[in-house]
């Protein structure tokens, strides 16, 4: 099949396919740039089903972008709590704030100068401008990428420079112009309902005689990446502290962390040659100034991050001497137990909040 051919059956196929099998998803309604830029956001290494109930509480809440920029970065990070990649929160609500403060509210629709927004790379400027805009821009998110390279048979790494700079070129190549949204909407469905990783429905595809991978029978080779590295494992030790008025303290994590902005029971990584009792009251003296005496062991979590595994031994502990202050967190508080549930934290440490709780 030539280039031009296989253009004209991709062009031909998918949108009517598109129209008649795309999933019925909150975003795709009243489409704004407010409503497009978020949802895009929140689908960043996140599943659909997952994301549904987060966008619908996320716009009652926000339903603009002045009332994103107007609200406490710990209310939004709350409604972020367990979307987990905490930065894509804290990089939505700048993002508001220049919206709303620095540009009346009016959304560019240039690729080049939606990039220029925190949090926004390639993939996300282009999903706004063709979404929002209907510029034609080609999107290459994951679903994309594993459609055109078995469209293609492409055998080189996807993940490369090289790789990326072809994927890039058929994307645009297909693209329809003037249906730019459509066609991209159509091409991460097709990806997320069709073209899957594992066991592709090649048999309910509609790019089947265009498929160069379908024709060599051979689909789930592709794509070829790179070999995934061993992801590291971490163990921490963290301190549940009680005071004499039943209050339970916590700290913000200072703004440059991963979790950033969000509310934890302190504690860290366990050095060398350290228990875990040694490792919570050294953190504790590091991070807040205060001498613990660790005692009953209380729960152990366990959670993987995208780049590496995390096992959390949690104690009690008393404080012996000293009074908490900000050293390297961002803030403490003491609350009680029952109001734990009023700050944001990570998936890690709200099991701990659930403990706490009886949940």
């Amino acid at each position: 099949m030539t280039k031009k051919n296989k253009e004209d059956a991709v062009q031909n196929e998918l949108l009517p396919w598109f129209a008649k099998h795309s999933r019925d998803l909150p975003w795709r309604k009243k489409r704004t740039p407010y409503r497009v830029w978020v949802s895009e956001i929140m689908l960043q290494q996140t599943r659909v089903d997952t994301v549904i109930d987060y966008y619908n509480r996320w716009m009652k809440k926000f339903p603009s972008w002045r009332a994103l920029a107007r609200a406490p970065q710990g209310d939004v990070l709350k409604a972020w709590e367990g979307l987990g990649y905490y930065s894509r929160a804290r990089n939505l609500h700048a993002a508001s704030k220049i919206i709303s403060e620095e540009l009346n509210g009016r959304v560019p629709c240039a690729v080049a100068d939606l990039q220029k927004f925190p949090g926004i790379g390639n993939y996300t400027a282009a999903a706004v401008a063709s979404l929002a805009f209907n510029q034609d821009a080609a999107v290459l998110d994951g679903n994309v990428i594993r459609v055109l390279s078995r469209l293609f048979a492409y055998g080189g790494d996807v993940k490369s420079t090289t790789g990326k700079k072809k994927l890039q070129a058929w994307a645009d190549d297909l693209l329809v112009p003037g249906r730019a949204g459509e066609f991209n909407e159509s091409m991460m469905e097709l990806g997320a309902l069709v073209c899957l990783p594992v066991a592709p429905k090649c048999a309910d595809c509609p790019l089947q005689s265009a498929c160069e991978a379908f024709g060599k029978g051979a689909p789930e080779k592709y794509p070829v990446g790179t070999k995934k590295k061993k992801i590291p494992h971490i163990t921490v030790g963290a301190a549940v502290t009680v005071n004499s008025k039943g209050e339970v303290l916590i700290a913000q994590r200072l703004e440059g962390d991963m979790l950033g902005g969000l509310w934890e029971f302190p504690g860290g990584k366990q050095e060398p040659g350290e228990t875990i009792e040694e490792c919570i009251a050294r953190e504790l003296k590091e991070e807040l100034g205060i001498n613990t005496e660790v005692g009953d062991f209380l729960m152990t979590v366990k959670h993987v991050y995208s780049h590496f595994k995390m096992t959390m031994h949690v104690y009690c502990t008393k404080i012996r001497s000293g009074r908490p202050r900000p050293i390297h967190c961002a803030d403490f508080r003491w609350v009680k137990i029952p109001d734990l549930g009023t700050f944001a934290y990570s998936k890690a440490d709200l099991q701990v909040v659930g403990k706490l709780q009886g949940k």
